[in-house]
């Protein structure tokens, strides 16, 4: 339902609409409630749970690693990038638990946002979720898994063309290169337009259809996980990388060490400090557990929110962490941090230089041969299927919610009439991230977007300070852990780590800072094309 012209305007909270200052102020949240009872509650605490789960794992913890390695060139500094990463995922999480349990909505953090610092802010989150983050993401997992159906099946590959329009040439703006991509439908994006139209489709007949299959797949790629980091701690060890890696742990990690880092694309080459370098470092390592959040955009689907919302948060991404950190171990116990890049073995390469950077599949490689190459692909597989069901899931009631407010394509907000699922903002999402999938630019757009989601989430955990401000009263059936001081340090430690991305890494930030600030026209055109009155009062 979208609110007409003669609706009034949103009450800012703190200021009743009755003169009595006992009666609450009225939030869209409260006027927006009936509309979320059409969707059925379907999610309980498990499948909650592996939606968190299953939404982080993707591809990145088996390749991210080897780039991580070569930026901080030290195994101490390796944990540690993967340490402050756990970190701040746990103490995000623990943040929205409050307001995922305070406001159980479709839209999650859209809905945050929105309420705590105006409908522009929950705009601008929701457009730059649509244009870049969540459709880009599905893209590129969906991609990866092409990649990794390729090694089963070396037809599909991403020069393998079916059709080729043309290859956009670099274009150079100061230190960002833009374009330099082919434009066109391969086999390997093929594959992955194949994988992102079927799980659309999936999600449309029925939430618990959706969540069976996340659970599934989700289970099975923790499994793979686990067993990789029992059996790498404790069976594949190799006594050479051993005493390399934790013989000299704390080489290169001192807080007085200096590391080499190139600003922008052929920029110089500059010497910073330990600190900076761990920031640098976190482009790779927090994307790689990004999407924690996006079970809060299914708030509105789940059983007993208030409960297993905060739960669902904290148990998975706290199991999610240690797995990260578990692998990581793997990885020094089986391979040399430093390697030579043209090494005619697996161990020559070492972490720095696995072929590709497919530390995952080279480790077990090392381990057990071609065959425990083989079994690490389609362990990605499974988690690159599973990864693409949660985001597909998740992202498309964002949209829904922000078709709600009028911000969207009015027939977004409608359901499915007897699945009563999101099925026309699956559909347009589907159909976005296709277009993505043969523009060949997502890779881009997803380098382009660690810097702006770090913002949202910061803007957001501000907003968490600002509704207890500005509506003390409200009812909070979970107060988040820590409060105010570990909120306030992952503010802090977000805002060092973008000021230190935009100084020394500005082909990743600014792009993403410009797609963010287009929003902006595009919120006040679409306010007025839809005639509401959407400024906060």
């Amino acid at each position: 339902m979208h609110r007409g012209r003669g609706r009034p305007r949103r009450a800012n909270f703190g200021s009743p609409l009755s003169t009595d200052t006992k009666t609450p102020a009225v939030s869209d949240w409260d006027i927006h409630a009936h509309q979320d009872k059409e969707l059925v509650k379907g999610l309980g605490l498990t499948s909650a749970t592996m939606l968190v789960m299953g939404s982080m794992i993707g591809s990145g913890i088996f390749i991210v690693s080897s780039e991580i390695s070569r930026e901080v060139d030290s195994p101490a500094l390796l944990i540690g990038a993967w340490l402050v990463t756990g970190f701040m995922t746990i103490v995000g999480a623990l943040s929205y638990g409050e307001l995922a349990a305070m406001m159980p909505r479709a839209g999650g953090q859209y809905v945050y946002l929105r309420e705590a610092l105006g409908p522009l802010w929950g705009f601008l989150y929701g457009w730059t979720l649509f244009l870049v983050i969540q459709t880009g993401t599905i893209a590129a997992v969906g991609v990866a898994f092409g990649k990794f159906l390729g090694i089963f099946l070396p037809s599909i590959s991403s020069s393998n063309w079916i059709v080729h329009f043309w290859k956009v040439p670099p274009i150079h703006i100061g230190p960002m290169v833009l374009g330099n991509m082919d434009v066109g439908l391969n086999t390997q994006n093929f594959v992955a337009i194949l994988v992102v139209v079927a799980l659309s489709v999936i999600n449309v007949f029925g939430l618990k259809t959706g969540a069976l299959i996340q659970n599934i797949f989700t289970f099975a790629k923790v499994s793979a996980l686990l067993g990789l980091g029992l059996v790498g701690l404790f069976i594949g060890r190799n006594a050479q990388a051993v005493a390399a890696n934790f013989g000299n742990f704390w080489h290169n990690a001192g807080l007085s060490a200096q590391h080499a880092v190139q600003v922008g694309v052929g920029g110089p080459i500059v010497m910073v400090g330990t600190l900076t370098i761990l920031a640098v470092a976190q482009t790779g390592s927090l994307f790689s557990a990004d999407a924690w959040n996006n079970v809060t955009f299914t708030a509105a689907e789940v059983k007993n929110p208030n409960r297993n919302l905060p739960l669902s948060l904290a148990l998975g991404t706290g199991v999610v962490i240690t797995l990260y950190l578990a692998c990581n171990f793997v990885y020094l116990n089986v391979l040399p941090l430093d390697g030579v890049a043209n090494g005619a073995t697996i161990f020559e390469r070492g972490i720095k230089y696995a072929s590709e950077e497919r530390i995952g599949t080279a480790v077990m490689t090392q381990m057990f041969g071609s065959t425990g190459g083989l079994l690490m692909a389609f362990a990605i597989l499974l988690s690159s299927f599973g990864c693409d069901n949660g985001l597909i899931l998740a992202g498309a009631r964002v949209y829904y919610a922000m078709a709600k407010d009028g911000l969207f394509f009015r027939s977004v907000a409608k359901l499915h009439p007897k699945y009563k699922t999101p099925a026309v903002s699956l559909m347009v999402q589907m159909v976005w991230t296709c277009v993505l999938c043969v523009s060949g630019s997502y890779g881009q757009l997803l380098d382009y977007i660690v810097f702006a989601v770090l913002v949202f989430y910061i803007l957001t955990i501000v907003g968490l300070f600002v509704l207890r401000r500005t509506r003390p009263n409200a009812e909070r059936p979970y107060r988040a852990i820590g409060y105010p001081v570990l909120p306030a340090v992952y503010i802090v430690m977000a805002l060092f780590i973008d000021v230190v991305l935009l100084r020394y890494k500005p082909q990743f930030t600014w792009p993403g800072l410009i797609i963010v600030l287009l929003g902006i026209p595009v919120y006040f055109l679409w306010s007025r094309r839809t005639g509401d009155t959407l400024t906060s009062a």
